[in-house]
């Protein structure tokens, strides 16, 4: 076996940085009454400001400095939309709180081209999140949790260079108490080498079988079983921005980073998104919703960007919006697609329903729909909006019928009873008898002509059964 471990430093601040492009001097603290700086951005140390510093003393040293409060209940469910953005990767992802997410990554190997590609994707994914991670590989869950502590970014993929990678490594990466770290410092062993060149039976009696058992676990000599994390059935993630905005450049940019994570959770589910719900929080007002419907399973994150941007030209905010909010409400299987062995020129399915998406995101679901045939004979009533794509089902008339129905019949003048459009109109056939609609009131009696004018353009016309006056209500192409 082969573990990857991703483990995010400062993974309160990057929380809170995630939400916007660029921000100040910003800083985490503790609660209560006399907080006390946990972590800082560079700005922030750049002015002086370090960890474990009073609050009031970093706000001395920085005026305009942002201050958060760590807020350990976000942590874990943004935890959690890391670990079932790495799904894509691996089959097994293990969490390890309180900032760090393991992969099994031994069977990924051939897929992805190998280790080094496999990292450099996984890293490359995680800065596109807004996260920066110090990566590192084992044969072990435990040694790969250590050397990623560490920070160091070893890959070790031999289990007989394990020793060598983690004895210089410090005692307080281990889970281990205080007490036991502290005591062992006193009497000069501050490195797992060091530990491990103590006699074990001495170091069992003083300091308790668990600290053996962790280094046994790290080096592969006792059996390292993690529970794997269980993705949900559907992604649903809230972000908080680091300030309140309302304009519609700030807010995509975030929830771009919600979308990716929606993607990798898709790529996981290999499924597609066809209903997604965006919901802006606001502080004093309802939040608002914006849903965004796809005519064909979608997981490009780059594609929901571009709609949810339609749609947020034509969204009016009631105020600032301090959260952002991700759920896939609707998804289904995305079908796989057949290659061709020569060029194509149509487009992908995917593709070309692009545009379809493009206006129903700008106009309204509504506005947009396909056609169905209905079985009536009365033309304003042969037909039936349904959603697109559907529209290929349905009652299919043998009679010829043109393609462009007018919005309403025209009156057409005549001449000596023959009709006129910019000119005489030939009668080519009919008539063809149309009568129904009594047991909806509304009744016609028609008889129907394709007429052609002068340039052999051909028309649809009829006139009421004893009445003079003749209508246009279709053009034939």
């Amino acid at each position: 076996m082969l573990w990857a471990c991703l483990r995010l430093p400062d993974f309160s601040l990057q929380l809170r940085l995630r939400g916007a492009e660029s921000s100040g001097s910003v800083v985490v603290t503790t609660a209560g009454n006399r907080p006390q700086v946990l972590s800082c951005n560079s700005q922030a140390r750049s002015h002086g400001i370090r960890p474990g510093m009073a609050a009031s003393a970093a706000i001395a040293l920085a005026p305009d400095l942002v201050e958060h409060v760590r807020n350990p209940a976000a942590e874990e469910p943004a935890l959690r939309s890391i670990a079932a953005w790495a799904g894509q990767f691996t089959s097994v992802v293990c969490l390890v709180p309180p900032d760090a997410v393991l992969l099994e990554i031994a069977g990924s190997l051939r897929l992805f081209g190998g280790l080094r590609l496999l990292l450099l994707q996984i890293d490359a994914g995680l800065i596109e999140l807004g996260y920066t991670a110090a990566l590192a590989v084992a044969p072990t869950p435990t040694g790969a949790c250590l050397l990623a502590r560490a920070g160091t970014g070893v890959r070790i993929t031999d289990p007989a260079q394990l020793p060598a990678a983690l004895a210089p490594l410090p005692l307080v990466l281990l889970d281990q108490p205080e007490e036991t770290v502290r005591t062992l410092s006193v009497i000069g062993v501050h490195t797992i080498g060091e530990c491990l060149a103590l006699p074990r039976d001495g170091l069992a009696r003083r300091f308790g079988q668990q600290l053996l058992d962790e280094l046994d676990r790290a080096l592969g000599r006792l059996p390292d079983a993690r529970e794997p994390y269980l993705h949900p059935a559907r992604y649903a993630s809230k972000l908080a921005l680091p300030a309140p905005v309302q304009e519609a450049e700030p807010l995509l940019f975030v929830a771009k980073r919600l979308l990716l994570e929606l993607a990798g959770f898709l790529r996981m589910k290999q499924k597609g998104v066809t209903r997604l719900k965006l919901t802006l929080h606001h502080e004093d007002r309802k939040p608002t919703v914006v849903m965004l419907g796809f005519a064909v399973p979608c997981r490009d994150a780059d594609r929901m960007v571009r709609l949810l941007r339609e749609r947020l030209a034509n969204v009016e905010l009631p105020d600032r919006v301090e959260a952002i909010a991700i759920d896939s409400e609707e998804t289904r299987p995305l079908g796989s697609r057949n290659l061709s062995l020569f060029p194509e020129d149509r487009l992908p399915e995917e593709q070309r329903w692009l545009i379809i998406d493009h206006l129903r995101a700008r106009l309204g679901a509504d506005a947009v729909h396909g056609i169905i045939s209905h079985p009536d004979h009365r033309p304003e009533q042969a037909w039936r909006a349904c959603e697109p794509g559907t529209g290929r089902e349905g009652y299919c008339s043998s009679v010829r019928r043109p393609l462009w129905l007018l919005e309403a019949p025209r009156r057409l003048h005549s001449s000596a009873g023959e009709p006129l459009l910019d000119g005489p109109l030939t009668l080519e056939a009919g008539p063809e008898r149309i009568e129904g609609g009594w047991w909806d009131e509304g009744d016609v009696t028609r008889d129907y002509f394709i007429a052609t004018d002068a340039a052999g353009r051909r028309f649809w016309i009829y006139r009421e059964r004893g009445e003079a006056a003749w209508f246009l209500q279709g053009v034939f192409a």
